[in-house]
């Protein structure tokens, strides 16, 4: 099992939006709606340059704004993170099952490791961060990455993904998507299925995605491997 952080297992988005919104207002203006949703899902670099056009403020330094930001949201991490609806019932079952089960995200290590002191560092076996991989979301290369880890087939593994990004990123590397869309309309491949949330999912209920995907399961159990 693999599983994106942001939107997905933690409410983690408001708390981008307020960091966001404060950044622009330092800067003197007001971040559109349209430029939010093109950060979602994506790595820190990419979310600095939309912000700094959005604004119309390209000679802006991103190392200095990436800088505030994330220390920013790091004080909200550590006051308000929650759980999506689902989530954590869901995670406590793939672990109690003995699925392996990465961490996948374009959040940087520092945001992940204050994250985990929620989600658990138990309950992931391996742990994909933005600022690890040759390459981020929509790119292949995270999944690509966190299914050689895990030992896998990537036929076998199924993520759960909130963003066009993040479901582009999983779609390309070959694994089978959930795609749970965090508070807006999500366009997705052919083949990804879509909730509303993740209150209901289970286990066996993403083991016949993966089924019916050609994935790999233990024998007998209707379990995706990973």
């Amino acid at each position: 099992m693999l599983f994106d952080m942001d939107g997905t297992l933690i409410d983690s988005e408001k708390l981008w939006d307020v960091a966001l919104q404060e950044l622009a207002a330092r800067y003197g203006g007001q971040l559109s709606p349209t430029a939010r949703l093109a950060m979602v899902g994506s790595d820190l670099a990419t979310t600095m340059r939309l912000l700094h056009g959005d604004l119309d403020q390209p000679w802006r330094d991103p190392v200095s704004g990436a800088a505030w930001l994330t220390a920013r949201v790091t004080e909200l991490f550590w006051t308000d993170i929650q759980w999506r609806p689902g989530a954590a019932e869901l995670l406590r079952e793939v672990r109690r099952a003995g699925v392996p089960t990465a961490l996948v995200t374009s959040t940087e290590r520092g945001l992940v490791d204050v994250a985990l002191a929620t989600l658990g560092r138990h309950n992931f076996d391996v742990v994909v961060c933005g600022d690890e991989v040759a390459a981020t979301k929509p790119d292949p290369a995270p999944y690509l990455a966190a299914v050689a880890a895990l030992g896998v087939p990537v036929a076998a593994c199924v993520a759960i993904e909130d963003s066009p990004a993040g479901v582009a990123s999983a779609h390309t590397a070959g694994v089978t998507v959930l795609a749970v869309p965090d508070g807006a309309r999500l366009a997705v491949p052919a083949g990804v299925t879509v909730r509303s949330s993740l209150t209901g999912v289970s286990l066996s209920m993403l083991g016949m995605l993966a089924a019916a995907s050609g994935g790999g399961q233990h024998a007998g159990s209707g379990r995706p491997t990973g």
